[in-house]
């Protein structure tokens, strides 16, 4: 069939399927605590959630769920979670087929591209960090749920497992009602939990060039410079933002001490780009923070990875754009590499049409509720960067506004790859060209 053949049909039908399948087993009576069976717009949205790893719920996951309700959403945003960065990954290095010999020897000596015949390497990678880090993330919180929290064995082990693995595929669910804010004061559970999220927030590509190049910085390609400088500059300023808004705030840093506030600045400096667990009370950030968490969701993680958002590369390639016409410089670069036109153009077409998404999504849901504006962006923005924070009005939305949720969830974590891929792959020049006029612009 032509669309097994053309991957970029075939992954969002893979994803669909893998919704249909969750949606029907969580409609089972056997996967809500009561007994009864979960509406289909809970149990659709629900999957959607978990298959695109973002977090966002409409009923509570520890009490609305069964143990084998939980189990299903948990198998389900691990199978989003390898899934995508599987697609993600073997997408990217498919790019690189409709280059010539001469092309392909420039973007190997330049970039250390991964070439397709790398793919099963690449996928053997994939394969043991998800195993090694989920296991460590794993013991690290089974041990401290059980020492220091009194948990039984199998209880300790099934949350610690539970949240190894939606912290390893930036999922961002929690089998505890109030995410991780009972966690505030302990590092132990926090910092595991956090480094995970950072860990494979920064996409499989650049894990495998640190692998090949560890900290050999001048060999690291042009992407790995960006994303690893990028994420390093947008910790820091969520860090600094988050510390400083909200330092004084009686509902969220205001009442802990010195180091409980760092620790907890950091945490959530970490969440808004990829990952949604939240160890402060989201709905009562000052408007300033909710602001700054509108942009670090909006730009999200690293490329081929768990993370969702526009991508730091897309981010700071668009930042170079704007540096260089601002500096009247003739090309846009970054790190001694200029960017080609075809990424530049593919940067300002993600970016655009992450807008139009967010902003048509606010409208409506804006137009069938009474919720704040700013309750509502924030919502719409976090689905669709597939991050999962919540100020705690998605389950008082009516069914309509939480499909479109669900939409941007889906649109989010496959579109975008699918997108950027097709416009990579599909690039078929015209034999011709028009004349050249310049509009007015600004």
């Amino acid at each position: 069939m032509p669309v097994l053949r053309d991957p970029v049909r075939l992954i969002p039908l893979l994803f669909l399927a893998a919704i249909a399948a969750g949606t029907a087993l969580l409609s089972l009576p056997l996967a809500t605590t009561d007994g009864s069976s979960a509406p289909l717009i809970t149990a659709l949205f629900t999957a959607t959630s978990a298959v695109a790893v973002t977090g966002l719920i409409v009923v509570d996951t520890p009490t609305y769920w069964s143990g084998f309700g939980q189990a299903v959403i948990l198998i389900l945003f691990q199978i989003g979670g390898l899934g995508i960065m599987t697609a993600a990954t073997l997408l990217g290095l498919m790019v690189g087929r409709g280059f010539g010999l001469r092309d392909r020897m420039a973007i190997q000596v330049e970039r250390n591209r991964l070439e397709v015949s790398d793919a099963q390497s690449v996928l053997r990678l994939i394969l043991a960090i998800t195993i090694v880090v989920e296991s460590i993330v794993a013991a690290i919180l089974t041990t401290r749920l059980m020492t220091a929290y009194d948990e039984s064995f199998v209880f300790a082990l099934w949350h610690g497992l539970f949240h190894a693995v939606s912290a390893f595929n930036n999922a961002g669910f929690s089998t505890y009602s109030d995410s991780v804010m009972g966690f505030q004061q302990d590092p132990v559970m926090l910092v595991p939990i956090m480094l995970a999220v950072i860990l494979t927030a920064l996409g499989f590509p650049v894990m495998q060039d640190l692998r090949a190049n560890r900290l050999r910085y001048r060999r690291w390609t042009l992407h790995t410079k960006i994303t690893v400088t990028g994420t390093l500059i947008l910790l820091s300023g969520g860090f600094l933002a988050t510390a400083v808004m909200e330092w004084s705030n009686p509902e969220t840093l205001g009442p802990m001490g010195f180091g409980t506030k760092l620790l907890n600045s950091a945490f959530h400096s970490v969440m808004p780009r990829t990952a949604g667990f939240n160890s402060l009370d989201v709905g009562a950030f000052r408007e300033e923070t909710l602001v700054v968490n509108y942009v670090l969701m909006f730009i999200g993680g690293g490329s081929a990875g768990t993370a969702g958002g526009i991508k730091v590369t897309t981010f700071f390639v668009l930042l170079a754009i704007v540096l260089s016409e601002v500096l009247r410089r003739r090309d846009a670069s970054m790190f001694g590499r200029r960017f080609g036109r075809s990424v530049e153009r593919q940067a300002l077409t993600v970016a655009m049409l992450a807008l139009l998404f967010i902003l048509s999504a606010t409208m409506y849901i804006a137009s069938v509720t009474n919720l704040p504006l700013q309750d509502v962006l924030f919502e719409a923005t976090s689905a669709f960067a597939t991050v999962g924070l919540s100020t705690g009005v998605t389950a008082q939305m009516p069914p309509s506004a939480q499909f479109v949720l669900a939409m941007l969830m889906f649109i989010g974590r496959v579109g975008t790859i699918t997108a950027a891929t097709a416009l990579a792959l599909g690039k078929h020049d015209r034999p011709y060209r028009y004349p050249e006029e310049n509009p007015i612009v600004g």
